[in-house]
Parts: structure tokens; sequence; C-alpha cells
């Protein structure tokens, strides 16, 4: 597979070479379709694609009116909204490179991305994310002006170094005659090389890294996967996810604009399921946390339902497990089979899907962890045409897709159009494609260890491919296998899906690299187990005294063993089953630094910050006294402490079951 063809893609000299340029031609072609609407004190409202290219054009010259000059970083930062995605593309538009921040992120992670970019400027949604950035630049100085969306709260604030969006763009309405030459000589500079977005990684292992992505990268991986699934002007998408997130950038921006769909934006978090059902988005993506969260909330409100509508919901179910993919996959289905789902779909399958807010969905997707089988073939059940795909920051999201008729919960598909794949000597999986990231932002030492002169890019992740299908499946983060005292595999990461396939489990850690035995972290899910507590009139206090609970740790017991029976079914992973394990007294927390943004577990910080559990459950105590620093919703640090029972867990001999099978 020689050669660097796949980053050689030029397009033709009429086709648009950048995300302004695609807009430019959505505005001429179809500038009376909905291109964007926001639900605002219960309200929607819409842009029209010809409106979205004036609202844009006026902050990218208010922007130029300000003194962006070219190559200049501007960070957004807040929840989606029409105007920040505006002004992402505006940034672009005027020459500079937009940075979107996760709006969660506390002011010393803003900090560090502001300085590591350089910003000038930043556009901030509230008062909240401005709140942030005057914090951030205590930490150094060269945020030159911050501009606000919302005014609420900021009207006392020392304005020399504030300016409100709409002020921005209407001084570059008013500045249009004097700055439209500069602005289209800026766009005209725009090339398929020119750089599209600067996003930064999550931080799992360290700091954050600048990924470069091009308008070559972005363009391509949205053309391809849009292509792969037919994606249409006429789809709408609900845009919620973090906007620093490079998925969100696809779907929201780069796919968005390829094909021409409609971007809807929710109210607010709390708003988000309400305006899901009003919409029914036909394309959609969510991370296997917001699929659990949903079918959890599902089989709480059964277990709440009377005898007889539990009875119907389970009748129907069981049959939609056998028919709904079936029907989905285009296999012959025969004449009961139609009318049995039929009445289900009636009955039970179509209202369920339409709370939901799924009654529409034609193409969804999951990805950023592995998937419980269980939840993703109730989805699929339902008639949701629910797919998984694997894919990177550095690779502008797309790496393998689920071709329609080849769904399976235990890979992650084939290559997305245009990638190629390989496996290392060492299991770890490498890719190369248009969607490639450029290069690591002044990290020239890291871009070299991750992507070679050819291409190939190095995912950090054990996988195979399998010879039949060309499926990739992918076993953990290649820096996380290992091998057990004994020699066995070691891949946590396997273990603990599987433990967070259960709806009362939140997270899980699982140690034993180079033990004799596994153990486990586990973390309870509050709503779930909350909710069997309420009905089962077992008061409770907090996170803590629930955690510890001799029920909910003899329900955890359980998972537990059936996930090691389960494990000790795969002789390659059979090493990996877990001993011993302890329910933590606190949730695994971002602004602890125990995870990252996205919600990964940052594992050597877990293991050095929790030490004396995990010394624990490998010296044989029934339980341990800890203190554990925590931090508080207004920033505050405190200390909490526990004694913390530590369990056994029933194993499977593997050598004998094996014998006993000969």
């Amino acid at each position: 597979m020689g050669g660097k063809v796949l980053a050689d893609i030029t397009p033709s000299p009429d086709a648009p070479h950048s995300v302004p340029a695609l807009l430019r031609r959505n505005a001429a072609k179809f500038g009376g379709d909905s291109a964007y609407r926001e639900k605002e004190f219960g309200i929607w409202q819409s842009w029209t694609w010809a409106e979205t290219e004036a609202e844009i054009e006026a902050l990218a010259l208010g922007l130029l009116d300000l003194g962006l000059n070219r190559g200049d970083f501007v960070a957004v930062i807040g929840r989606n909204r029409p105007a920040l995605y505006w002004s992402m593309v505006a940034v672009e538009m005027a020459g500079g490179v937009p940075v979107p921040l996760y709006q969660d992120a506390v002011a010393e992670e803003m900090a560090y991305v502001l300085q590591h970019c350089g910003a000038r400027f930043v556009v901030a949604g509230d008062q909240e994310q401005v709140d942030k950035v005057i914090d951030a630049q205590e930490k150094g100085p060269g945020i030159e002006q911050t501009i606000y969306l919302d005014p609420r709260g900021l009207r006392k604030y020392d304005h020399t170094k504030l300016t409100s969006y709409t002020d921005v763009q209407q001084a570059g309405r008013d500045a249009r005659d004097r700055l439209k030459g500069e602005l289209a000589a800026r766009e005209a500079e725009l090339t398929y090389d020119s750089t599209c977005v600067m996003l930064y990684t999550s931080g799992t292992t360290g700091k954050p890294k600048g990924v470069v992505l091009s308008n070559r990268n972005i363009i391509e991986a949205s053309k391809s996967s849009s292509e792969f699934d037919s994606l249409r002007r006429d789809d709408e998408v609900l845009a919620y996810l973090p906007m620093a997130w490079v998925g969100d950038f696809i779907f929201s921006i780069g796919q968005a604009y390829w094909t021409g769909f409609c971007v809807n934006c929710p109210e607010s978090a709390d708003t988000m399921m309400t305006d899901l059902r009003e919409i029914g988005p036909t394309y959609f993506f969510a991370p296997p946390r917001v699929f659990e969260n949903l079918l959890t909330s599902v089989m709480i409100r059964m277990e709440d339902a009377g005898s007889f509508k539990k009875k119907l919901f389970d009748r129907a179910m069981t049959r939609a497990k056998e028919i709904g993919p079936k029907i989905l996959d285009g296999k012959p289905v025969s004449g009961a089979e139609k009318l049995a789902y039929a009445w289900d779909n009636m009955m039970v399958i179509g209202p369920l899907k339409n709370t939901l807010g799924m009654s529409r969905v034609r193409v969804g997707y999951t990805a950023g962890e592995a998937i419980g089988p269980e939840i993703f073939d109730f989805y699929r059940a339902l008639g949701i045409n629910l797919k998984q795909l694997y894919g990177q920051t550095e690779a502008s999201v797309f790496i393998t897709q689920q071709p329609d008729s080849e769904v399976r919960p235990d890979t992650v598909g084939v290559p997305s159009p245009g990638v190629e794949l390989k496996i290392g000597e060492n299991g770890e999986v490498f890719y190369r494609s248009p969607g490639t990231f450029v290069e690591y932002f002044k990290n020239p030492e890291s871009t070299a260890d991750t992507k070679d002169a050819e291409g190939w890019v190095a995912t950090g992740d054990a996988g195979f491919i399998e010879e039949d299908t060309g499926h990739l499946r992918i076993l953990d983060r290649a820096k996380d296998v290992g091998k057990t005292a004994s020699g066995g595999l070691f891949a946590p990461k396997y273990v603990e899906n599987k433990l967070k396939f259960y709806p009362d489990i939140l997270e899980a850690v699982v140690f034993g690299n180079e033990r004799e035995f596994c153990t486990a972290f586990i973390n309870i899910d509050l709503t779930a187990v909350g909710n069997w507590a309420e009905r089962n009139n077992i008061a409770y206090a907090s996170y803590q005294e629930l955690a510890g609970h001799p029920q909910v740790l003899a329900s955890i017991q359980s998972h537990v063993e059936a996930v090691n029976r389960s494990v000790a079914e795969d002789p390659m992973l059979a090493h990996c089953q877990v001993a011993r394990f302890l329910v933590l007294h606190k949730e695994l927390d971002a602004d602890d630094g125990e995870m990252t943004r996205t919600r990964k577990v940052r594992r050597r910080i877990v293991e050095e910050k929790f030490a004396d559990l995990i010394d624990a459950l490998y010296s044989g105590k029934s339980e341990q006294y800890t203190e554990t620093e925590v931090t508080y919703e207004d920033g505050r640090k405190g200390k909490i402490s526990a004694t913390l029972e530590i369990r056994d867990a029933a194993t499977v001999d593997v050598e004998a079951a094996q014998m006993a099978a000969e």
C-alpha cells in the first residue's frame, strides 16, 4: 500500500475548497432551505442558508474591523448555539483559525489552551464563560477582546476588553463597503490545505494536544461519510454534544455544509430530551452513555408501570429482538412475523420510539466506547438503524464504519471510504486517509511519533481485522494491554465495557497488569440505583451511603460474577476475570482530574490517587479506610472519607472448564 496518494486528493477548480466556500455554494443553490434552528424561550427560531451566509459574513467583517489578522487563533466556548457555529466559519472566512473549547472546562484548563495557541480573541456564550476567560487572563496575558453572545449579568463588567456579538456584527455591516474587498481577498486565499479548525485532544495521558485539521481533512471526511450513509439535504440533526469535540464539528459543520442538512440546537441540556422529540432527527449520534441512560430511564419507567403494561412491553420486546434486526438488514421475514411486529409497533415500539425522540431516525451512530450488546440490540429491535463507528480527532472522525446489513455489536465495521488500515506487529491499529490531520500544533515530536512519512497514523489502540469479513475489532488501548503474572492477556477495557453494560454500573476501572489476579473499582449509577432504593423504601442521604449499602454491593457482586462467566468463555481473555472489587465512595470526576472532559478515565491518575485502595485489594483486606480530595461545584476543595468494603467475586477455573469440555 505504498505512496501518499490518499493525501493528494485535489478537487476540481470549480469545487468548493473550504468550508466558507461550501457556505457560499449552499446559499446560492438552496438559500431558502433551513440551515439552523435554535430553541429559545420555548420557541424554535430558524435561519435559512441565505440568512446564515449574511450572519456569518457580518461577523467576519466585524472580526476584520476588530483587527483579526491572517492566522490568528480565535477561541470559541459555550453551549451549542447557531451563533457559535457561525463564529467558527466566520473566523476561517476572515483568515483566522477557530479553536472550540469544552464549555465545562475550568479556568485552568482554558488558560492552558488559550496560552498554547496564543489566541487573541475569544467568542464566549455567556457570563459563566466570560468569567472563566477573565480568570484565565490573570494566568497569562494575550486575550485582546472577548466577544460575548448572551449579555445577561455582564452590564457592570469592564467593557474595555468586552464586546457583544451583535455589536461586532453591526460594526461589520457598517464597515462592509470598506472591508468587503479585504474579506473577499482572504476568502480567495483559502485552499484545500488551509487550516479549517484546531481541536484539542482530551488529554487522557497528559496535556491536551492541538490537532490541526485542514479543509481537505474536513471536506473529504464529510463527503465520503455522507455518501457512505446517503445523507440528504432534508436530513435533520440535533447538535447537543460538546462543540470542542471533533464529532460535533464534523456532524454540525462538515457534513451539514457538505450535504446542506439542518442543524438544530436545543434550548439547554435540561430540555434536550423534549427538544429531541420535537425535532425528530433523521440522523443521530450519541456516545454509548447517552443510549445507556435512555435505556435506563425506560427500564425505570417499566419497573414503575402496572403488571399489564410490563407484560405487554416484555412480550413485544422479546419478539422485536428477533424480528426488528431482520427487517433492518433486509433479511427474509415471514408474514406472521411482519404482522406481529406491526402490532407490537402500534402498541409498544412506536410510542416508545416517539418518547425517545427517535421515530424518524434513519441513520444512528455510536462511538467513543464499546456499547453493550444488550443495549445495541435493544435499539436495533426498535427498528432504529443504530451502527458503530471508530474514529479519532486525528482522523477527522472516520476510520471505520458499519455498512447497512453488516451491523454487529462486537466490531466497529470496515474501513471508511478512502481509509487504509493495517495492524502493527504489536497489534496496534494504524490508518491513513484524506482525513489524516496535518500536525500537532507546536509539537513536532508528537507529530512524528504519531504519523510517519508515508502518512500512517498510530491509533494507540490494539485490535485485529477479521479475515473473513474485513471488520475491525478493537481490544483496548495498546498501552493498557499487558500480561497477567501467569502470562495471560490483560485487556482491561474489554472487561470494563462488559461491566458497564449493567444499568446500575456507571464506570469501572480494572487492574491486573503483571498481577496474580484482576481487581476492579466500580462507580454505581446514582439515577438507576437511587430509583431502585426509592421503589424498595430504602433511605439514603448521599451517593456514598448508597454505594456502601449491602444490597447494592450484593447486586454489583452478581454483575461482576456474571461478567466473569462471560469473560471465561473467551480463551484469549479468560485471565481478565475480576477476583476482588470495591465500590468507590465517590464518582470519578473530570473536575478532580480522574476523567477527561469526554468522560474517559485517566487510568494513571486513578492508580496514583487511589493507590491505598489498590494495595488493599491485593493484600487480602476486607475493608479499607480512605480519604480523598474532591472539588465542589463552586471550585472549593474539600476532603471526604469512608471505610470501603472489599468483596471477593467468584471466578471460573478456565483450565478445569476446558478439560471438562474436552
